[in-house]
């Protein structure tokens, strides 16, 4: 361990590739080659220290870190005291590992569902010949990674939940490893790490400060302090006694239902799984999402973004279906016309909007509509022929309408064709920025219950939508 050790000479001697070599040690082993490297020096360090007239530095050099300030910080991080106060009975030892094969009836997928996660390795990209801007960089590279595969693993940590095969009361202890100290321990674990690596890098204002936020909302509900007041109850049961999973429906307010790679699939629903896949979500978009921002103002810009807390409004229109006629202009002036005349009911968002919402069911679960009209003041007389939905200050807890009247507000110049250009399904560019900047600031969307958008004409319905509403939490 105390030589340089090269992957690609270990993986040769194992007649096998080293990308390959790597991939079956992690799957086998549950930690990559180099957290294993790693923990095995830092351990073997620790008993050096306690020889007597040992020296950091000496000891520092000999396990292959470049500075002695990196193995203070990485011993640290894995002993919980420095290297200069380490004791007896203070040294966590990392014995190194063996391997015993037993064939028992096929590969068990609970256990294979801790190592899909796509796991930061913190120390292993902590280099100190980068500067504080490549090594955020990095991060920001894992978290662009880690949000492509890990919705995928959390579905299926959502499916193993509702296997009623796989909660007999045999399993209930391996099962609460796996869940409660596989899963969630192990992402409290991360969220450490990364807490420790930003923090400091933040003295170089590289940092996204959204992240801390993120982070703590993670923890948050890591620990079972859940935002969502209809799950609190249960999830403060299973965190008291884990037996209870063996209740089904226990485990369908647990898992949720599948939300698929872009958590939009099905929220009939939203479990406490749902809510862990989004607060890791929210972690990776505080890092990944500012930049992804500025990549797609392609042709046009982003003049203004702020944040509105409206008083309760009532919004007043139609609905825009095939064959009523409101794809036509002139059609569409005559129905603000008679907006217009209700001149004494106008809120302080006087705008023609194309509001959009599910009805306060989730994207893919209920048919997207869209509805021309504005906001006005609450409580304004509905004119015949016309549909209104109420807006409240705030968020009321309970499923579905009235909606929220808080919302991101941004204003675009430029190309008109590239700020409507799609960005994958119906959502044109002016969508995807508008939310991303709110992921990017760590800022709640009241999904899937409260979600709307609306398109803003600031010139009249005649002219192109330039600006976007999206419903916040604020």
């Amino acid at each position: 361990m105390t030589d340089d050790i090269d992957i690609e000479e270990v993986s040769s001697q194992s007649y096998t590739s080293s990308s390959h070599f790597q991939l079956i040690f992690h799957l086998v082993m549950g930690m990559t080659v180099g957290e294993y490297i790693r923990n095995r020096r830092l351990s073997l360090a620790a008993q050096d220290l306690l020889q007597p007239n040992s020296r950091i530095i000496d000891v520092s050099m000999r396990y292959q870190y470049s500075t002695q300030e990196s193995f203070s910080k990485a011993f640290t991080r894995f002993h919980g005291v420095p290297p200069s106060k380490v004791q007896r009975g203070q040294v966590k030892l990392f014995r190194p590992l063996t391997i015993n094969v037993t064939i028992q009836g096929g590969f068990d997928m609970s256990r294979k569902l801790i190592d899909e996660f796509y796991w930061s390795d913190i120390e292993g990209q902590n280099d100190e010949k980068l500067t504080d801007t490549e090594k955020y960089k990095r991060i920001v590279s894992w978290a662009a990674k880690a949000r492509g595969l890990n919705p995928g693993v959390f579905d299926a940590l959502t499916e193993w939940v509702l296997d009623d095969s796989q909660w007999g009361d045999e399993k209930l202890a391996e099962n609460e490893q796996i869940l409660m100290q596989g899963v969630f321990a192990r992402f409290k674990e991360q969220n450490a790490q990364l807490r420790t690596y930003l923090s400091e890098l933040e003295p170089s204002d590289v940092v996204n400060e959204a992240v801390f936020k993120a982070l703590d909302r993670f923890d948050d509900e890591l620990s079972g302090l859940v935002h969502d007041k209809r799950l609190q109850e249960v999830v403060a049961q299973v965190f008291a006694d884990f037996s209870t999973m063996r209740e089904r429906s226990i485990r369908d307010h647990i898992a949720g239902n599948k939300t698929g790679p872009t958590g939009t699939d099905s929220v009939d629903l939203f479990g406490y799984i749902n809510y862990l896949k989004d607060c890791d979500a929210g972690v990776q978009w505080a890092l990944f999402m500012p930049d992804m921002v500025e990549r797609q103002q392609k042709g046009f810009k982003v003049d203004s973004f702020e944040y509105k807390k409206m008083p309760a409004m009532r919004f007043i229109g139609r609905e825009s279906r095939e064959g009523d006629g409101l794809d036509n202009i002139e059609n569409l002036k005559i129905l603000f016309h008679a907006l217009d005349a209700m001149s004494d009911y106008k809120s302080d968002f006087d705008y023609d909007v194309l509001f959009m919402h599910h009805y306060g069911r989730g994207v893919d679960v209920e048919p997207w509509h869209g509805f021309w009209g504005r906001f006005m003041k609450a409580n304004t007389p509905v004119p015949e022929g016309f549909l209104y939905f109420d807006f409240v200050p705030h968020n009321d807890g309970k499923v579905g309408l009235p909606y929220i009247s808080q919302f991101a507000y941004a204003t675009f110049s430029g190309d008109i064709d590239a700020m409507h250009r799609h960005e994958g399904y119906d959502s044109d560019a002016m969508y995807d920025v508008t939310r991303n900047i709110m992921l990017g600031q760590g800022v709640q969307i009241p999904y899937p219950d409260k979600y709307w958008t609306a398109e803003v004409f600031l010139d009249g319905c005649d002219k192109f939508s330039t600006a976007y509403m999206f419903s916040a939490e604020l």
